[in-house]
């Protein structure tokens, strides 16, 4: 009966040690970072590629890809590009963090198109490496697909862009993933 007591209270005490909350809606992540005194870093994970096409919103500090489109290879099996991660991922998220004057324990927030492929696995990724308060925008930038009526498909609910926040189709050169600048 003691170790059941005693796993118990170590199970409970583990659980009040965990991060914030790993998924974060849109109107929350923008409140934050409207805040003056914020000490959060908000990062677009999107490939530059995909922003231009698809919008961007000027209220993320920068933009620091987590996966990044290979044009020289081809997945035959999803009919894409191949993807690969950012190998400088982490070292890029720690010098924006630096920038802002932040530590590593400070609130990262990761968005990527709809959430899942990038933006929930970007933040898990950054918790396992030493960001103990990585989250990311549930639904993303574009939010999700609707499943059902003539627009089936189409990315009209939810996320960043549906949600009535500030967005554009010009990109901010200043804050976004350069190649040409290094």
């Amino acid at each position: 009966m003691k170790r059941v007591l005693l796993a118990m209270a170590l199970g409970l005490s583990a659980l009040g040690a965990q991060a914030v909350e790993m998924g974060a809606n849109a109107q929350d992540v923008y409140a934050e970072v409207q805040k003056a005194d914020s000490k959060v870093l908000f990062v677009d994970v999107r490939d530059p590629l995909e922003i231009m096409f698809v919008g961007f919103t000027d209220a993320v500090h920068v933009n620091i890809p987590f996966l990044m489109v290979d044009k020289n290879a081809w997945e035959d099996k999803r009919g894409v590009f191949k993807l690969n991660q950012n190998p400088d991922f982490v070292a890029q998220i720690k010098s924006a963090l630096e920038k802002r004057g932040l530590a590593t324990d400070a609130v990262v927030i990761t968005m990527c198109r709809s959430g899942s492929e990038r933006g929930e696995p970007s933040a898990a990724f950054l918790r396992a490496n030493g960001f103990p308060n990585a989250r990311y925008v549930i639904h993303g930038f574009q939010g999700a697909a609707l499943k059902d009526g003539p627009q089936a498909g189409f990315r009209l609910q939810n996320g960043w862009q549906n949600s009535g926040l500030p967005w554009s189709a010009k990109m901010n050169p200043a804050k976004m993933y350069r190649t040409d600048l290094k």
